[in-house]
C-alpha cells in the first residue's frame, strides 16, 4: 500500500516476517544445543554409575535411562531435519 509515496505495508510485512524467522530459528538452534550438551551429561553420567560397584551403580544407570531415551530421540528428530536441510 502507498503512502505518501512509498511502500509503507510491504516493508512493515517483510520486517515482521524476517524477524519472526530469525527469533524462531535462533531458539530452535538453541533448544538443540541445550538438548544435545544434556543429552552427553547424561550419557556421562550414566557411564559412570554402570562402572560404579554395586547395586547402587546399577540402579542409577537404569534410572538414567529415563532421561536418556527421550533426549536420544530428540536429537534423532534434529540429525534427521538437519541432513534434510543439507539434501
Amino acid at each position: 500500500f502507498v503512502s505518501h509515496g512509498k511502500w509503507v505495508g510491504m516493508t512493515t510485512t517483510v520486517t515482521t516476517v524476517t524477524v519472526s524467522t530469525v527469533t524462531v530459528l535462533g531458539v530452535a538452534a538453541a533448544l538443540g544445543v541445550i538438548i544435545t550438551l544434556t543429552l552427553v551429561g547424561l550419557l556421562v553420567a550414566k557411564e559412570l554409575a554402570s562402572a560404579t560397584p554395586g547395586e547402587r551403580g546399577v540402579r542409577w544407570s537404569h534410572a538414567l535411562n529415563v532421561g536418556v531415551i527421550p533426549l536420544l530421540l530428540a536429537f534423532l528428530v534434529i540429525v534427521g531435519v538437519r541432513l534434510a536441510d543439507v539434501l
